[in-house]
């Protein structure tokens, strides 16, 4: 039940505070940019050293010669396309798996995504829910996971004026909790920015590739400057012809057959793969791939929702069957929890249970917690089955 003293913040002021560059800024994408893709397709001294030589053969005319260059554009295409698919997948991904926050704005509760969150918001907190940003508690009281922060297991009472930190989950119970850190200040999000890097692509055949292009770019540029010179000063030759026969010579140490039969070769992998629905991000990978012969899995989830449904009320201790009811349905009433078992609960009494009188106000609550298994209500008196403790 909302607390009436608490309205939250109005449209004005979420505004307001957006403007201040007090919101959230939307979830980092877990992929490289399209930019950094075309980047690292793009700008490799592989590819600066064959754009080169295309670009002298083309200054004097020897159009013809620079067919090469359709090896390399085939290649960088091939890698471009296939991270860009690979991210668009991952992305989309991204966008299912963003969570959803309640928040209270103009004094009514209202979902919204959790981006839309700014600081001071009040957010509503129940069994169940993902704590996105690092808050303090107002109203109520819950039971929190704390172990993906802390990595300790045992659940942690938070109650007025605790810290919520963001990263944590809901075990049991409500609140409302007003947001204190928003984007990079959350306490999740700064743990994330102290290990995040990027991390570097292993590959023998790359890593050979690179190797030999490095030690290629220390002889090609003055090899082609001794070739050039030999040709017009000993032979004579003319401008055309120094050029061609240097750029002949020099594309030979370039290995570009090998270079595409890599890509070519890797990339036929990927769309196998891509047929059975597995999803490759980075074309070498498939390398790794190759090393492996046992592929050890762990379960991930069953083919179940989750859902639950009653199927039958057995009235313990000769209570009458209205009777249970009736009890059960006051305690749905007064309690705030809203796991599986109450979702379905009150689906059966809203169903099974004809309206009656008003239900009875609650005396005291322990919200239900899986790790105690148990929750309890009692009431002042006059429950039909027995006074004081409910269900």
């Amino acid at each position: 039940m909302q607390d009436e003293h608490i309205i939250g913040l109005t449209g004005a002021e979420v505004a307001e505070r957006r403007a201040r560059g007090e919101g959230e800024t939307g979830a980092r994408s877990v992929t490289k940019s399209v930019g950094a893709i075309l980047r690292e397709n793009i700008c490799t001294l592989f590819n600066a050293l064959n754009f080169a030589i295309a670009i002298i053969l083309f200054m004097v005319g020897a159009y013809t010669n620079m067919l090469f260059i359709a090896i390399i554009i085939l290649n960088i295409v091939i890698g471009i396309a296939q991270e860009l698919k690979a991210k668009k997948l991952v992305d989309e991904l991204t966008i299912l798996n963003q969570p959803r926050a309640v928040v209270l704005r103009d004094g009514a509760e209202t979902e919204i995504e959790a981006s839309g969150i700014v600081k001071d918001d009040i957010i509503v907190l129940d069994a169940g829910r993902q704590i996105c940003n690092d808050a303090v508690v107002v109203s109520g009281a819950l039971e929190v996971n704390e172990s993906l922060l802390t990595g300790e297991s045992d659940s942690v009472d938070k109650t007025a004026g605790a810290q919520l930190f963001s990263g944590s989950s809901v075990i049991s119970g409500r609140c409302y909790a007003r947001v204190t850190h928003v984007g990079d200040a959350n306490y999740a999000n700064s743990l994330i920015n102290e290990v995040r890097k990027e991390k570097r692509v292993h590959s023998e055949l790359l890593d050979s590739m690179r190797k030999v292009t490095k030690f290629t770019s220390f002889l090609i540029i003055p090899l082609g400057i001794a070739l050039f010179a030999e040709a017009t000063l000993l032979r004579h030759a003319a401008m055309y012809d120094s050029v061609v026969a240097s750029a002949a010579a020099l594309l030979g140490m370039l290995p570009k057959g090998l270079v595409l039969l890599i890509s070519v070769s890797l990339a036929t992998g990927v769309i196998r793969l891509a047929k059975s629905r597995i999803l490759v991000q980075n074309i070498y990978a498939l390398e790794t791939l190759a090393h492996v012969d046992t592929l050890c899995l762990d379960k991930t989830g069953t083919l179940t929702d989750g859902n639950m449904a009653v199927e039958q009320v057995v009235p313990l201790g000769g209570i009458a069957d209205a009777d249970a009811r009736r009890l059960i349905g006051a305690y749905l009433h007064a309690s705030e929890d809203n796991n599986a078992t109450i979702t379905a609960l009150r689906e059966y009494c809203a169903a099974a249970s004809p309206a009656g009188a008003p239900e009875p106000a609650a005396a005291n609550v322990i919200p239900f917690s899986s790790k105690r298994k148990w929750g309890a209500i009692s009431f002042a008196a006059g429950l039909p089955g027995g006074e004081g403790a409910g269900p």
